[in-house]
């Protein structure tokens, strides 16, 4: 039965920070699906979060770095591939902001399954393309160094 024919379906909202310092980019390594990838600080939005609020607070638990949105970089689609047991595969919704860092707090313990916050330079992370957690990863990236860039204002949560 489809989505039309009356199934229940809702993507996974997630949010995602380019978070960039001397021309690196801020990273996590974490374990997904039992291997090592890497992804930008991201996570899914959370209930009576904004956007906004779900890209800090996802950055500051997966890395240990406060930092400060600047942009809004783009709204992505990604659908996996099925799953073994015939099920569709998960659809998801993904908001990137860009940002600089703040401060860092080494001491906070990093979110489950994250291994390690790294830097990277954009060409240490295309080489890694067979890591990427997904095709969002180097594609938001790719549009933030390409000058994509949005005010936060084109984004709003209302209340």
């Amino acid at each position: 039965m489809s989505y039309r024919q009356g199934r229940f379906w809702q993507p996974d909202v997630t949010v995602a920070t380019v978070v960039v310092d001397d021309g690196r980019l801020l990273m996590v390594e974490e374990r997904a699906q039992g291997q090592l990838v890497f992804n930008q600080p991201a996570g899914h939005l959370e209930p009576d979060e904004s956007l906004q609020q779900a890209a800090l607070r996802e950055t500051r638990e997966e890395t240990g770095w406060e930092v400060e949105l600047t942009h809004f970089v783009g709204a992505y689609q990604w659908k996996t591939e099925p799953a073994a047991d015939g099920s569709d595969g998960r659809h998801y919704l993904r908001f990137a902001f860009a940002a600089r860092p703040l401060r860092h707090h080494p001491e906070q313990p990093l979110d489950e399954g994250i291994v390690r916050a790294l830097w990277m330079s954009p060409a240490e992370l295309q080489a890694q393309a067979g890591r990427h957690r997904s095709p969002l990863v180097w594609q938001a990236v790719q549009d933030y160094l390409s000058g994509r860039r949005f005010p936060l204002s084109a984004l709003q949560q209302i209340a």
